[in-house]
């Protein structure tokens, strides 16, 4: 009983939404010897490239480090590098980039009209920097739905696994969620596999069995020095356009980008018809981008003083985010650090995954540091208590009273489930018409009943597996399924309303524990926004290459499958253009 009284004393301390930030070892990065990466107060005041990449993110980068080898490439990015960042290379020190909201954070926090916390990178590596770091495919209707060609797309996958994807180290929690999902009927048992299968696997990770990440950024290894450069802290603009008489079709031919210290800088297309400007700023970042250029719903617009270059309704239209609930179950065991290393694809259009901390306690600088990773006061990021009330001395009482809890009270891990697609979907609009700002986007989750049906099919699971024989050792048999519920439906993970029957009604309890996965998508997407092959519908030369272009999201993890996004449309263009159907 000490213990739930712990936890009850805890509930009313957690500050933030979300799950994923467990410690666990500390690797020293080797920074790589990236000869064409330069801060963009360094840049000249005019310069000219084959292509002009806007994002440095994880279709950027493999997209970059693509056309590099054959055209002079200008890839630009607001954020700085992920080198010689602990918060981010190290796995000790997970999640914190999430938690930092200082203007040079790697993560720029926004707040969805949905009242769910979310976030978008701003870094090279994009959200390969920041995210739980699980790699696996789409699944072969997901790659024949969009009409990619099945060869190359496996060859580029290929391409990005010989960078950053690895076999995680199975131990005790994730076996015995794995074991535990077969035995709750999630079969077969597929053992590892980066390959979307129904049934039970164990996916890659872009974790090294050191506790290294390796980003989207590592794949600028098989850029062509001599021809790529990288700009860092370079915040676009403006995109620049020509109209010429007779071709009543704008043609982007430049970019105007700001450097750290507020200069301005351009950059143009080279003479030749088929080079081409090319977003890759991401779900958030392409539709605002466009928007603020003039690309989008007219009468948005003008209602910002935006001149209307392309009336294109479409543009921000389509916004999803995988909705994710999950029960927390506290351990009476010490369990390992693990991130999401396994999956189970079920078949009503929900998958399964865990991850747990081993007492989420870590040695800080002087002092131990206790903390429940994004449910942590020390983050700051959201609480019962309203924003104003925040205060650093509110913070600083609800660490002290953390520190004073048992230690079994830090123990223990997650089950989660995200649902497939979804089909609920919202739209993204513009607040104003400053690039750094965050845009204001509605998700609408669960407001399709079959993603409702989906949620409740997968908390039924997790229960399941909670209850399995092979979970038994990680579950006190005292607390029961519904107590588990009525511990996790406490935490603050978002801003919506509570109901008294959470525990009772699955519906409502995963309407009322919504959060975020980052699996976000939509605002520019094919056959809406752009062409089959990304091109702008309305606009020549540009193009959209990035997770904005998706209609669900791929595969249980969308990582890496943007990363083999870039790499595929960069061979798409190059094959194209010098004539050779070459293979990643």
């Amino acid at each position: 009983m000490d213990f739930l009284l712990s936890w009850w004393r805890l509930l009313s301390l957690w500050c933030l939404t979300g799950f994923l930030f467990f410690h666990g070892h500390c690797y020293s990065q080797q920074v790589p010897n990236y000869t064409f990466v330069h801060e963009a107060r360094g840049a000249p005041p005019v310069s000219y490239y084959d292509y002009i990449i806007i994002g440095g993110g994880t279709a950027g980068c493999p997209l970059a480090a693509t056309l590099s080898r054959d055209f002079n490439v200008l890839l630009i990015e607001r954020g700085g590098s992920p080198y010689g960042d602990p918060n981010i290379t190290n796995l000790a020190s997970f999640g914190d980039s999430l938690a930092d909201t200082s203007p040079t954070s790697a993560s720029q926090r926004f707040i969805s009209e949905d009242g769910v916390i979310n976030a978008r990178a701003r870094v090279l590596g994009g959200g390969s920097c920041l995210n739980a770091g699980f790699y696996t495919r789409a699944s072969p209707k997901y790659v024949a739905d969009a009409g990619w060609e099945g060869a190359l797309v496996n060859a580029s996958y290929e391409w990005v696994e010989r960078a950053v994807a690895f076999e995680p180290r199975m131990r005790q929690w994730q076996s015995a969620v794995r074991d535990g999902l077969v035995e709750a009927g999630v079969v077969p048992n597929n053992g590892f596999t980066y390959d979307h299968v129904y049934g039970t696997k164990v996916g890659g990770s872009i974790f090294d069995r050191n506790g290294h990440r390796h980003t989207a950024a590592d794949l600028l290894r098989y850029a062509d020095p001599k021809r790529l450069t990288v700009l860092l802290h370079a915040t676009l603009h403006q995109i620049l356009f020509t109209t010429n008489k007779g071709k009543p079709r704008p043609k982007a031919n430049g970019v105007v980008f700001q450097d750290s210290a507020g200069v301005r800088h351009r950059a143009y297309l080279k003479s030749g018809s088929e080079n081409e400007i090319i977003l890759s700023a991401g779900a958030l970042g392409s539709p605002q981008i466009l928007m603020l250029n003039g690309i989008g719903p007219a009468q948005h617009l003008r209602s910002l003083g935006i001149h209307v270059l392309v009336h294109q309704p479409m543009v921000g239209q389509g916004m999803s985010d995988n909705p994710m609930n999950a029960i927390y179950v506290p351990s009476p065991l010490p369990v390992e650090v693990s991130l999401v290393q396994v999956v189970g694809i079920t078949h009503f259009g929900s998958f399964i995954e865990s991850a747990s901390g081993s007492n989420f306690i870590t040695a800080g600088t002087g002092s131990t540091r206790r903390d429940f990773g994004m449910f942590s006061p020390q983050t700051g990021q959201l609480s019962i208590v309203p924003p104003k009330q925040r205060t650093p001395e509110a913070i600083a009482r609800a660490v002290e009273m953390m520190r004073r809890l048992d230690d079994a009270a830090f123990r223990g891990g997650f089950l989660l489930e995200k649902i497939i697609g979804p089909l609920s979907t919202g739209h993204l609009e513009l607040r104003n018409r400053d690039p750094s700002e965050n845009p204001s986007v509605t998700f609408n989750y669960f407001a399709e009943p079959d993603d409702v049906r989906r949620c409740v099919e997968g908390i039924r699971t997790i229960e399941k597996v909670i209850e399995s024989r092979a979970f038994s050792r990680f579950r006190f048999p005292f607390i029961s399924i519904g107590e588990l519920k009525n511990m996790t439906v406490n935490f603050p993970v978002n801003l919506r309303p509570r109901h008294g029957n959470d525990s009772m009604s699955r519906e409502q309890y995963c309407k009322d524990t919504v959060m975020t996965i980052w699996h976000y998508h939509g605002g520019c997407q094919v056959g809406r926004v752009v062409d089959k092959e990304y091109r702008v519908i309305g606009v020549d030369a540009l193009r959209v290459v990035d997770g904005s272009t998706f209609n669900y999201s791929p595969g249980t993890n969308p990582q890496a499958t943007v990363m083999m996004l870039g790499r595929y449309v960069g061979m798409k263009i190059r094959n194209a253009r010098i004539g050779v159907d070459g293979m990643a």
